[in-house]
């Protein structure tokens, strides 16, 4: 009956790791950038990429003395690495005039 649950236990913590991150990534491809009409979806977008940033930094903090901690790193960096261009192309958007008052 509970044999989902079954694998909890043989789970590592950069098991654990590498899904939150995961989770991150996956919760940042749902957004969209050429939709932003507004200042509020811009609004939005930023505080979106701002708070996914510090979750990622959260997870390596937290994970940063496991054994996979160059891996966890290296998808980590990643992650930043495109929250910051994804946060620079709104922050153009927003500069070229693309975005309703």
């Amino acid at each position: 009956m509970f044999s989902a649950f079954s694998s909890i236990d043989d789970e590592t913590p950069a098991d654990t790791a590498v899904k939150r991150l995961d989770g991150i990534g996956h919760v940042l491809s749902g957004l969209d950038i050429a939709a932003i009409q507004t200042q509020d979806d811009m609004n939005r977008t930023l505080w979106t990429l701002d708070a996914a940033s510090k979750c990622v930094r959260a997870v390596l903090a937290e994970f940063r003395t496991q054994p996979a901690a160059e891996q966890l790193l290296r998808k980590s960096r990643n992650l930043i690495d495109l929250i910051e261009r994804a946060r620079d192309q709104v922050v153009s958007f927003q500069t070229s005039g693309a975005v309703l008052s």
